[in-house]
């Protein structure tokens, strides 16, 4: 894949198992915060199955789209859109009562020093938005960073496992899961909370700045020496697929690959494919930010893309001097500032 439209023909390719859960889904989808990394992604693919399947389903996406040409370009696709700030009560009121709600709009990076937004964003919008659908079913984007450093020979962070989140972005995320689960509660919502770690776009993610840093000759700090990953395609797919496993209270669902990997192995495997020596510095510490989605695979099952494959990828879209977005995880971050 040399260019962004094979890469999203290549992301976006529904599966049968798909199509066959969107045909048990009874009403259109709407995606709140379409305009982020992984949102145009999975709106293209919700829309592919649902033509491909001879569904009729409308697929909405709401953003800002105060920048750029994705609007047209979303709406070109067949995919509705709709211009909202949902921090605007008059905006988020005029939203259509749609069925079906994948909620990923979010704060994370420039937390610090703007925290008050963050926690606007991450734990005070979530009860406006829950009270605004009350009816509908909603998958709630989170992340694996709720829980704690954890042990890496354990990785036990499983769903069932005390929560204990490191920093301010971390806490307003727990606060946007708890303040869901108090309107399902009060409500009978049907959620599910998608505790997302690490996806992959050969645009942006956690094997592209390990590649960036091997092929720069810059060195890798292996202090956080372990992490998950997951094809962003596959994540979008599990994600969609969601809709039909919600609950009331929610469900609580991590997301990830199936490998706990070593960021040193990570770094030799690239070095092998630019031709070019890994360097380290410092030494793995024996807890990481990890994440056990052993759930996720068993409801879903595993990822259609490899860890091989997406170092494969990878390498090739920087060899070629691929498109990038100036967008890095930081999944370094230990101490929880973004």
């Amino acid at each position: 894949m040399k260019t962004i439209a094979e890469l999203e023909e290549f992301m976006t390719v529904p599966t049968e198992a798909l199509m066959n859960d969107l045909k048990q889904l009874d009403g259109d989808i709407l995606i709140l915060g379409i305009g982020g990394k992984m949102g145009p992604t999975l709106a293209k693919m919700t829309k592919r199955a649902i033509d491909k399947a001879g569904l009729d389903k409308k697929v909405i996406g709401v953003s800002r789209f105060s920048s750029g040409n994705l609007r047209d370009e979303l709406e070109a696709y067949g995919i509705e859109t709709i211009a909202a700030d949902l921090l605007n009560e008059d905006d988020l009121q005029a939203l259509p009562n749609v069925k079906n709600i994948i909620y990923m709009a979010g704060n994370k990076f420039g937390t610090v020093g703007n925290e008050h937004f963050t926690w606007a964003m991450n734990a005070y919008l979530p009860g406006r938005l829950a009270e605004k659908f009350s009816d509908s079913k909603i998958v709630a984007f989170s992340t694996g960073n709720v829980y704690p450093l954890t042990d890496v020979v354990r990785n036990n962070s499983s769903e069932d496992k005390p929560v204990n989140p490191i920093g301010e972005y971390a806490q307003s995320c727990l606060g946007r899961e708890r303040v869901l689960t108090y309107f399902s509660h009060k409500n009978k919502t049907p959620m599910l909370i998608f505790r997302l770690n690490y996806a992959i776009d050969l645009r942006y993610g956690v094997l592209l700045e390990i590649a960036k840093q091997v092929y720069e000759s810059k060195p890798i700090d292996l202090t956080m020496g372990n992490v998950n990953v997951i094809w962003q395609g596959d994540a979008n797919e599990y994600a969609i697929r969601s809709l039909l496993h919600t609950d009331h209270p929610p469900r609580i669902l991590n997301v990830t690959g199936p490998e706990t990997l070593s960021v040193r192995w990570l770094a030799k495997e690239f070095s092998k494919r630019f031709n070019k020596e890994a360097i380290f510095i410092n030494e793995e510490d024996s807890k990481a930010l990890l994440n056990n989605a052993a759930n996720a695979h068993k409801l879903f099952g595993y990822p259609k893309v490899s860890v091989e494959q997406m170092i494969d990828m990878t390498a090739a879209w920087l060899s070629n001097d691929g498109a990038t977005h100036n967008k890095p995880t930081h999944f370094q971050e230990r101490e929880g500032a973004f």
